[in-house]
């Protein structure tokens, strides 16, 4: 049986490794892996579990993957050749304002970056591994449990040992879990261990949600305490602010796997803006280093969402401070940096998926959506080539039209004689599509425009225009539009499959999808 992998060298490299027999052992795998993507030296190979919502596990045997394709994470050696030939090649490289020490320095500590990689809550939920005592004390209470009904004795001290652990196990995953994700926490526990049942409750476990609810509370004011970005951001600084705004939470709301990550190890505010300068600097040249730059945005990544998530800054200043984010490039790798996910790669496979079924959708209410949706689809009809692109378009342009949002202000279009400024002026979030004076049916160039400023142009169609566009709201912390709220809320939910929570219209939207 024929085998499909993504294998995850780096935070960098990614390869596809398609093996036409699958290895009897997870020996024979590493070395056909070593052969054939030609590495060196000794790691150890990690795979993305579906029961865990894709959090990594060490594979042990080669039953534990997935059929027919599986991804890869190669963890190195702290002193594997392989990984130090592969910063000496980098260091190599024409840096001439950079020492090689310094590129070293960058990708050793861009690997230690404590990112999370669970783009999904696990269901259900891993229940951590307990101390010695306290897992005995468990397991004699489930035996009698098992013969009497009759339910352990908590003591103060097993109380306190569970919560402590699932708070960190839970932490590990989401600092923010909803209510229905930590009800599944309190269902699992008393699924492993029945004896824990609360007599007289429906459930059995509601006592134990609101105490986990009540422990991750506390959990997170002693990471506060410790310095822990990801909560600090929410912490009310003593004597407010100057202009005495209303305090607002910064916590992750459309999915965020890494918000507001810790800095790298051996790192602080000091020597990350040292590493930011470097990049604005870089970022002067004509010849610029991609390599640098990429390992340079890696490191300097907490830096730069500790500034945008707390300081929530204008469009203008980020570009000022960070004007290699908005290259193509980089909005992709920042978004899958925050999200797990690939930008692109997610949004047009999906596309694949959902076009025809939003096509079919316009068409059976098309009566509905008065003579908007009637020219979309009119003008899709007309089309005779490329037609496949015009199909994308199509959907992306009824889908605002199908959940009731107002395009007025988000698709925008000009002749290319006309004067770009006027037209986005007022334009907070919006795709502008330039067209030749005779040709209005034809983009000769598309743009994302944010705060009344084109951010990315000459982009190849709509619907790339409109990936970036979204990767940028994340990128940047913008909230959706008002008008076209349920739009980019359908994106993230059914597209990307990002959060566990979405209004009722993009509910009864996904029903119908997968009708």
């Amino acid at each position: 049986m024929a085998l499909l992998l993504r294998v995850v060298i780096s935070p960098k490299e990614a390869r596809r490794l398609k093996l036409s027999e699958v290895p009897e052992s997870v020996d024979q795998l590493v070395d056909v892996i070593k052969e054939r993507l030609e590495l060196q030296g000794d790691f150890l190979v990690q795979f993305e579990d579906p029961d865990f919502g894709n959090a990594l596990c060490n594979l042990t045997t080669m039953s534990e993957l997935p059929a027919e394709h599986a991804v890869l994470h190669i963890v190195w050696d702290s002193d594997s050749s392989s990984l130090n030939q592969c910063i000496g090649s980098v260091s190599s490289l024409d840096t001439a304002s950079v020492h090689s020490g310094d590129i070293r320095s960058s990708w050793t500590d861009s690997i230690q970056t404590n990112l999370r990689h669970v783009t999904q809550w696990p269901s259900p939920f891993p229940i951590p591994k307990l101390s010695y005592d306290v897992e005995l004390q468990l397991r004699k209470g489930n035996e009698t449990y098992e013969k009497s009904k009759k339910g352990l004795d908590v003591t103060r001290e097993i109380k306190m040992e569970i919560l402590d652990k699932i708070a960190q196990a839970i932490f590990e995953i989401k600092s923010y879990p909803e209510k229905d994700e930590l009800e599944s926490v309190a269902s699992s526990l008393v699924l492993k261990y029945p004896c824990l049942k609360e007599p007289g409750s429906i459930t059995g476990y509601e006592g134990w949600k609101t105490s986990i609810k009540y422990k991750l509370g506390n959990f997170r004011s002693k990471l506060r305490r410790a310095g822990c970005n990801e909560v600090d951001v929410n912490s009310k600084r003593k004597g407010g602010t100057e202009d005495n705004s209303p305090f607002t939470l910064k916590r992750p709301r459309r999915g965020e796997v890494n918000h507001v990550p810790d800095y790298p190890q051996h790192h602080s505010d000091f020597t990350l803006e040292e590493e930011r300068l470097h990049l604005v600097e870089e970022m002067k040249k004509k010849k610029r280093d991609q390599t640098l730059i990429q390992h340079k945005m890696e490191l300097t990544f907490s830096l730069r969402r500790k500034e945008i998530v707390e300081g929530q800054p204008m469009v203008s200043e980020v570009q000022e401070r960070w004007p290699a984010l908005f290259s193509c490039e980089q909005i992709s790798q920042e978004f899958c940096r925050i999200t797990s996910k690939d930008l692109l790669e997610s949004f047009r496979g999906s596309l694949d998926i959902y076009v025809p079924r939003l096509l079919r959708l316009y068409r059976a209410r098309k009566g509905a959506f008065g003579q908007k949706m009637e020219d979309v689809l009119d003008a899709l009809d007309e089309k005779t080539s490329d037609i496949l692109t015009h199909r994308k378009t199509a959907a992306l342009r009824g889908l605002p039209i199908f959940v009731r949002d107002d395009t007025s202000k988000f698709f925008l279009q000009c002749s290319a004689s006309d004067t770009e400024e006027q037209v986005i002026r007022d334009a907070t979030v919006a795709i502008l599509s330039v067209h030749e004076d005779d040709d209005a049916l034809n983009a000769v160039n598309v743009a994302v425009v944010l705060e009344g400023a084109i951010i990315l142009q000459d982009l190849p169609d709509l619907c790339t225009a409109f990936a970036y566009l979204f990767g940028l709201l994340y990128t940047m912390n913008i909230d959706y539009p008002k008008e076209m709220f349920y739009t980019f809320e359908a994106v993230q939910c059914i597209f990307f499959d990002l959060g566990s929570r979405c209004s009722q219209c993009i509910r009864s939207l996904r029903t119908k999808l997968q009708l």
